[in-house]
């Protein structure tokens, strides 16, 4: 991976200065520790609303989950944590958390959005992001402290969803946990904890990044989604790996790449091949029976 990415017309959009329209707090959350965070955050929460992300969450230092329900009609009793990304200074929480977890909806799916513990940013969010993002080893650095409290959150929220399975009507071994960019980094994480009671029953890593060298893999590694496109310079790397790391361990790994598509599309649609992955993905659920009621 290089460690310096030249983003040219990405970086000026973001420069650009567009005053950020802050969003009431999401009134469904629920938090997922039962103990509160050990001490304020330099920072509150926010939601708002940035060019050119969408909508976006910064400053999470206590974790939450959001519930997202099919029609009682199609739901099948799978559930799905859905971790967004955001370079771990924010969470792409609409193109890659409520979009995801309504496509998910559709296909009788109960869905959990995670918001998971971030790096603390300030009204200079913008100028901090990019100076990181076009750095990579800074990035890593400063994520150090912040993995294991991640790793925490992705393990709690499965630990939550299964002790909470009779409630939202799901079955405990149909949970799944899916996650895009950092977001794929944080279930790598979990996954790699190797905790019985947190190891998610299948999982998918939409181009993770900065996934540690050599990637551990678990005993009894649950199957295993991949996918990235092959001009995403962040991502390609990381996903090969991972998708190779699965493989070599003897898991179940499916690896899914698009001519074209970039890093973080999610559920936006780009008029690019990637466009079609989540008909990939929703073949791959059917391939594990868990979209059967």
């Amino acid at each position: 991976m290089a460690k310096k990415l030249r983003w040219g017309a990405v970086l000026a959009l973001l420069t650009m200065g567009c005053a950020p329209h802050v969003l009431p707090q999401d009134p469904g959350a629920r938090r997922i520790w039962s103990a509160p965070p050990p001490q304020a955050p330099a920072h509150p929460e926010v939601t708002e609303t940035r060019f050119p992300f969408g909508t976006i969450v910064r400053n999470v230092s206590d974790a939450t989950l959001t519930v997202y329900r099919p029609d009682p009609a199609i739901a099948n009793g799978t559930a799905v944590i859905v971790a967004p990304g955001g370079g771990f200074h924010m969470l792409s929480i609409e193109n890659e958390g409520t979009a995801v977890a309504k496509w998910l909806n559709g296909l009788g799916v109960t869905a959990f959005v995670l918001r998971y513990r971030l790096l603390q940013t300030n009204d200079d969010f913008t100028g901090q992001f990019i100076r990181r993002l076009t750095n990579l080893p800074e990035l890593a650095d400063a994520i150090v402290p912040l993995r294991p409290l991640a790793t925490a959150d992705g393990e709690q929220a499965v630990r939550f969803v299964r002790a909470h399975a009779a409630q939202y009507g799901i079955k405990p071994d149909r949970v799944g946990l899916m996650g895009f960019s950092a977001g794929g980094a944080v279930t790598v994480w979990t996954l790699a904890a190797g905790h019985r009671d947190s190891r998610p029953d299948f999982a998918a890593a939409i181009y993770p990044g900065l996934l540690p060298d050599p990637i551990a893999v678990p005993a009894h590694a649950p199957p295993l989604f991949v996918l990235v496109a092959d001009d995403d310079k962040l991502s390609r790397g990381d996903s090969a790996r991972l998708d190779a790391a699965w493989r070599a361990a003897g898991a179940r790994s499916e690896f899914v790449t698009y001519p074209d598509g970039s890093h973080g599309f999610g559920m936006e649609r780009k008029g690019k091949s990637v466009d079609q992955w989540t008909v990939r993905m929703r073949g791959w659920l059917e391939s594990l029976g868990v979209l059967r009621k």
